[in-house]
């Protein structure tokens, strides 16, 4: 079933928007996830406030299509699209019995027929490669099958084989016990957090409060934010990250920490992805002259647990800043960033997406992108610190939620893309609305240069 709807009106940010909603699932016994369920959360949701433009947006949704090739078709019809393009895909994987590579079940899928009746994972990556960098954000709402998740939970062949050359956000999740389906939790989050957003808001921002809204980082399941691969405790950890959480007792909940073997940094114009030790990277812009950016002030270690106060233990993990910073500035970038995202990942998991813990690794996140000469990811996640911090009830004039706002503007000057620096605009207004900060002229500033790349947006 195809259903396409536009939105006309004012002119998009950055370009009228394209948005193509796949939801499929085996029929049956093999269904896992209720997918036509997660497609109606987000196709409820106006077609300007889905893309972040402000009108000329269209939106294709595909409903248990059976054909591959069908699928195929509009995939390359949005990878041809000159604006912004939001991929969303909610269902299940399950690989091939020859290649073991994962596919996007449809509706005629089975084990067996994989090869032949499901969408190859590749061939998204493959028609979306040769977009602008920063143009197309994948979304994703996926249960992995029995014969995929085994793969999949592995931290380094999911990144490989699913997040490499995109800008990922979401959430995949093992199969349910037999005869029980997942239900959309992220869809249903994300589409709330985008009724409840500033129209325009970063999916940065959007994938922190989806995963708070829907209670996701304490379980098995991989968490996409667009730079890193959260998953359940590895076999090997990383040197510098978070201690791994004991196993669980039987019939108790499983708990994950991030992994930092792999990470994609795929905002903005860079993109980088780990594989084995090395980095490739596409679409990196030749370098430029910059100031020094205003450096963070000395970012404290998150508070021990109670527990850890009363009873120290004598072979604790030894503060893990000295070890990120030193890989950052070696320029190990996807290393640092990783363990930061473990550590983060960790602070969800045991005190929660509200708490300082996990607000300060969000801060860190945040630098780390700045040392990696990524400003558009360091504004993303400056912004949405500042998002967190207010909506704990933090005061506009607290230092801590002016320096975020600050950093986050510091971080959009330099932003070269016009099309990203134009889709990060309307959220950082209305930060700078509510943060106007120290510096008088800050909320002019930034509505002058808005102004001045919407001009220049029209007449290119």
């Amino acid at each position: 079933m195809v259903n396409d709807r536009g939105d006309t009106g004012a002119r998009a940010t950055g370009g009228a928007g394209y948005a193509l909603l796949v939801a499929a699932a085996p029929g049956g016994r093999q269904r896992l996830m209720d997918a036509a369920g997660a497609l109606h959360q987000l196709a409820a949701v106006p077609p300007a406030a889905l893309l972040g433009t402000a009108g000329g947006a269209s939106v294709v949704q595909l409903v248990d299509p059976a054909d591959p090739q069908t699928v195929l078709t509009h995939l390359r019809t949005a990878a041809a699209h000159e604006g912004p393009v939001l991929i969303y895909l909610a269902g299940q994987l399950t690989v091939d019995t020859k290649q073991r590579l994962p596919h996007f079940a449809l509706a005629r899928t089975t084990p067996r027929t994989a090869r032949y009746t499901a969408l190859p994972w590749h061939w998204l990556a493959a028609e979306l490669a040769r977009r602008p960098a920063g143009s197309t954000t994948v979304l994703v709402d996926l249960v992995a099958d029995e014969t995929a998740w085994p793969r999949l939970s592995d931290p380094l062949l999911a990144g490989r084989l699913l997040a490499a050359g995109l800008t990922l956000y979401g959430s995949l999740a093992p199969a349910p016990p037999k005869r029980r389906t997942v239900a959309p939790l992220y869809s249903r989050a994300f589409a709330a957090a985008l009724r409840g957003t500033a129209q325009g808001a970063p999916f940065a921002l959007l994938h922190e409060r989806a995963v708070a809204e829907a209670g996701l980082g304490g379980g098995a399941e991989l968490l996409f934010d667009g730079s890193a691969v959260a998953v359940e405790a590895p076999a090997a950890p990383v040197a510098g990250a978070p201690p791994q959480p004991a196993p669980p007792e039987p019939g108790g909940a499983v708990t994950r920490v991030a992994d930092g073997a792999v990470t994609s940094v795929a905002d903005g114009a860079v993109t980088r992805v780990a594989d084995g030790g090395a980095e490739a990277e596409w679409a990196v812009p030749p370098p430029r002259p910059q100031q020094a950016p205003a450096p963070v002030a000395a970012l404290p270690p998150p508070p021990s647990s109670a527990a850890a106060e009363q009873a120290p233990a004598p072979g604790a993990v030894p503060d893990p800043h000295a070890a990120i910073f030193e890989a950052a500035h070696a320029g190990r970038h996807s290393e640092a960033a990783s363990m930061a995202a473990a550590w983060e990942q960790e602070a969800l998991r045991s005190a929660g997406p509200h708490s300082g813990e996990a607000i300060h690794w969000m801060e860190v996140r945040a630098d780390l992108a700045r040392l990696a000469d990524d400003p558009a990811r360091a504004c993303e996640l400056w912004m949405a610190v500042a998002d967190a911090r207010l909506g704990n009830g933090e005061a506009a004039d607290d230092p801590d939620v002016e320096g975020a706002v600050d950093r986050a503007h510091h971080q959009w000057q330099y932003v070269q893309d016009p099309a990203r620096a134009q889709a990060l605009a309307p959220f950082l207004i209305s930060l700078r609305g509510r943060v106007p900060g120290r510096r008088p002229g800050a909320l002019e500033a930034v509505r002058r240069r808005a102004e001045i790349l919407e001009a220049a947006s029209r007449t290119g």
